[in-house]
């Protein structure tokens, strides 16, 4: 990686670290939770969770769907910008990803959440033989996921699990426990749509 990719990816990985603070400390404040009761609820160590506060690090997906669900809010309103613009283009280089813990699930937003609108769309990559497992989001809560390239094994709840290769699609309930796992010698590249109940959604932001 070049010089000016590496700047070009530190800024990238600075801006989400600043935005994610901020709607944090927007959303404990709205929501009325004490940072000591939020760290209980989400199960995330007071330390880690006070350095994500300040936007000293960018949290993992991980750390961000616990947030998520110990607020009761989507996913998307802790990544997005307060700034509505009539137009927004996301530009290929200057990905703003959020990363698993161990690097091998990638989540870019491509369609910022919008408290107007309670949909939510990403680009997700999943390294070679990654199974990546994702807790249950809030009642009512619904995917639709489209395989870009490779294939890609869905399991949801006790349900049985689906393979699907390039240009197929699944849509299910996300309120339970569910999966992903890269059946490819390669990157698997998918596209997933979130849409929650309209009582889930952060009308305030």
């Amino acid at each position: 990686m070049t010089e000016g990719r590496h700047r070009a990816k530190a800024g990238a990985e600075g801006a989400v670290a600043a935005t994610i603070a901020k709607r944090l400390r927007q959303l404990i404040a709205q929501k009325g939770h004490s940072f000591e009761r939020l760290a209980e609820l989400s199960g995330i160590d007071p330390a880690e969770l006070l350095r994500i506060e300040e936007g000293a690090v960018t949290p993992t997906i991980n750390h961000l769907w616990r947030i998520a669900n110990a607020l009761g809010i989507p996913f998307g309103s802790l990544v997005a910008s307060t700034g509505r613009r009539d137009v927004l283009v996301v530009r290929n280089n200057q990905r703003q990803s959020v990363t698993s813990h161990d690097g091998n699930f990638k989540t870019r937003p491509l369609f910022p959440y919008d408290s107007a609108r309670p949909v939510e769309f990403y680009e997700i990559e999943i390294a070679p033989g990654h199974r990546h497992h994702v807790e249950a989001h809030a009642p009512g809560t619904k995917e639709n996921l489209v395989v870009a390239n490779g294939s890609l094994e869905v399991t949801v709840g006790r349900e049985a699990a689906q393979t699907l290769m390039a240009g197929d699609a699944i849509d299910f309930l996300a309120d339970v426990p569910h999966s992903y796992r890269n059946l490819h010698s390669e990157p698997v590249v998918a596209y997933l749509v979130i849409s929650y109940e309209p009582d889930a959604r952060n009308d305030a932001f």
